[in-house]
């Protein structure tokens, strides 16, 4: 196990990722272990956001570091990305590795490498403005406007809908890439409702007192996977994770990180 905390390094982006460049072949920490730059979001709270002293905290962030104390030869360090530059980032080797609540899906499955065992179990729901009574289902929102952030597996949930919908739902993509935005869109009546975790978006509507709720049923349950990119070092980085993840499953602490950032116990079996 190492001795030597994980260093987080905190690059707050807008627009393009401001990156250093260097691939984790190129970086190596004081200690001698190699560098891996992990992407994950600065606004996406409880998950993974900055604090008042602008680090990178939060559930993602705390499982990530707990994987890093058990693993001999690598170091692992956060960087801010947007949500809309964090595949490409992972794509062009800018970062090694994505926690952010990345859903496994099968399309994403065929493009980017996840790790077995998955270290959270989301639900997705539906927020409207408070008093709202007309939408409780998915099929309540055919023909009304969606916030929605493009290419999250939320978006994805809804897009594959309208596949097959006889009035496909109307998305609107949010310009800014936040959940906050989006949800101040449904408090203003810009959109309908807007469907993401239950978990985040209570935290945002608490923060920032919102006049939103959820409703209904939960539509979907996913299962979170840190994500590698395919090849030689992902497969390597994979192989070495998911014992770990395995192991931080069964001794309680992902349960422990879970009642801490989340208030309940979320963790896939």
């Amino acid at each position: 196990m190492k001795r030597q905390p994980l260093f987080l390094s905190l690059f707050l982006l807008t627009g393009a990722v401001a990156l250093s460049g260097c691939s984790s072949d190129e970086t190596t920490a004081a200690n001698g272990d190699e560098v891996i730059i992990v992407g994950t979001q600065n606004d996406y709270p409880p998950f993974a956001f900055a604090n008042d002293n602008n680090e990178l905290t939060g559930y993602d962030v705390d499982v990530v570091k707990a994987i890093d104390e058990k693993l001999d030869g690598y170091t692992f360090e956060f960087t801010a990305v947007p949500w809309d530059s964090m595949f490409l980032s992972l794509e062009s080797n800018k970062i090694q590795a994505v926690a952010d609540q990345i859903a496994k899906t099968p399309e994403r499955e065929e493009k980017y490498l996840f790790t077995d065992e998955s270290y959270f179990a989301a639900e997705t729901v539906i927020a409207v403005k408070e008093g709202r009574e007309d939408i409780q289902t998915i099929e309540d929102l055919e023909g009304k406007k969606v916030g929605a952030l493009a290419g999250d597996s939320y978006t994805l949930l809804l897009e594959e809908y309208n596949e097959t919908a006889d009035t496909p739902i109307e998305l609107t993509y949010s310009e800014s890439g936040t959940p906050a935005e989006v949800l101040q869109d449904v408090q203003n009546e810009r959109v309908d409702a807007y469907v993401n975790d239950p978990i985040m978006m209570n935290k945002v509507l608490e923060k920032n007192e919102l006049g939103v709720e959820i409703v209904g049923q939960s539509l979907v349950n996913d299962q979170m996977g840190i994500v590698l990119k395919h090849g030689e070092k992902g497969e390597e980085l994979k192989a070495l994770i998911d014992p770990i993840l395995k192991q931080l499953k069964q001794d309680g602490t992902l349960a422990e990180l879970s009642r801490k950032w989340t208030g309940g116990e979320y963790i896939p079996e």
